[in-house]
């Protein structure tokens, strides 16, 4: 398997585990925080897809999708592209406020589809490439791609397990 097909199927898995993440929830579920400082499915979904959009976009030398059209209109938020959630505090987590799960669904699978490109055309001596030189050592192409998918399974299977609290209700 070349290293393009490897980084894809890993990929190619989160827009079924993001649906099956929010399909169906109301808003006010997605925006349910389990308790004061905990994070909402809402606020988990736009977070590993903010951090996917800001990284790749990063990788591409473009605009990321976030700032463009009205995708923060739909989660009641600003389209600043320094705005990720990283660091978030309550009060922040629960600005996330997403219209529906349609919102982040398509927020994620616009995403996706630039990603899946990127990835297509990758060869591996790219994944060599220093991408983030203010880290010790550098942060190469490879591990930044592995680190973002890594976050991005992290917080889907987060959003996954609080969807059950919240059917379990």
């Amino acid at each position: 398997m070349n290293v393009s097909d490897l980084l894809t199927e890993a990929y190619d898995r989160l827009p079924d585990l993001v649906r099956a993440a929010v399909a169906g929830l109301s808003p006010e579920q997605l925006r349910h925080q389990p308790a004061p400082d905990a994070n909402s499915i809402g606020w988990l979904v736009w977070h590993l897809t903010r951090i996917q959009d800001h990284h790749v976009a990063d990788l591409l030398d473009r605009d990321q999708i976030w700032v463009s059209g009205d995708w923060a209109g739909r989660f009641g938020l600003t389209a600043d592209p320094d705005d990720t959630g990283y660091g978030h505090s309550p009060a922040q987590v629960a600005a996330v406020r997403p219209e529906s799960p349609q919102a982040l669904i398509d927020y994620y699978e616009a995403v996706a589809a630039r990603t899946g490109s990127f990835l297509a055309g990758l060869r591996p001596a790219d994944l060599d490439r220093v991408v983030d030189e203010a880290w010790d050592p550098p942060v190469t192409l490879g591990v930044r791609l592995v680190s973002v998918v890594e976050d991005d399974l992290q917080h889907v299977g987060q959003a996954a397990y609080l969807r059950g609290l919240i059917e379990a209700g």
